[in-house]
């Protein structure tokens, strides 16, 4: 996972993909961890993997960045790499306020990926840079 988060977040994420590569059982069994060292983000975000929002968006580079597809129905974009995501949530609770290690959106991209329920979109290079520079653009 991603080393910007502390070692029993990143130990749970380890055991979900785990536990999902050999038996592919529910998430069940590790709600109650998931809520106890990820706060009120962990239900919406199970939600967000549960209705397939979250989309691995990859081009012939090999550059990826992630879409969540937010409650609100609005896109946003996540980097795992970097621990960041584009939703105000982010930038109030995680970055201004830090009161939750991440956002739900965030949270789900680790979940997706620790659970195989990604989907996967190949783009050119340019229509990677359109996305990233869309962000931007929202931003200000």
């Amino acid at each position: 996972m991603d080393s910007t988060l502390p070692a029993v977040a990143e130990e749970l994420l380890k055991e979900i993909k785990k536990a999902f590569k050999e038996t592919s059982h529910g998430i069940d069994t590790f709600c109650f961890r998931l809520k106890f060292i990820f706060g009120p983000c962990a239900v919406p975000a199970l939600d967000l993997v549960d209705q397939r929002s979250v989309t691995r968006v990859i081009s012939p580079s090999g550059r990826t960045a992630y879409q969540v597809l937010g409650s609100s129905g609005k896109l946003y974009t996540c980097y795992s790499s970097c621990h960041f995501c584009t939703c105000p949530a982010f930038g109030f609770s995680v970055l201004q306020k830090s009161e939750s290690l991440l956002c739900k959106h965030i949270l789900a991209v680790y979940l997706s990926q620790a659970m195989g329920a990604c989907q996967e979109l190949t783009v050119s290079e340019e229509q990677l840079i359109n996305i990233l520079l869309a962000d931007e653009e929202d931003e200000g």
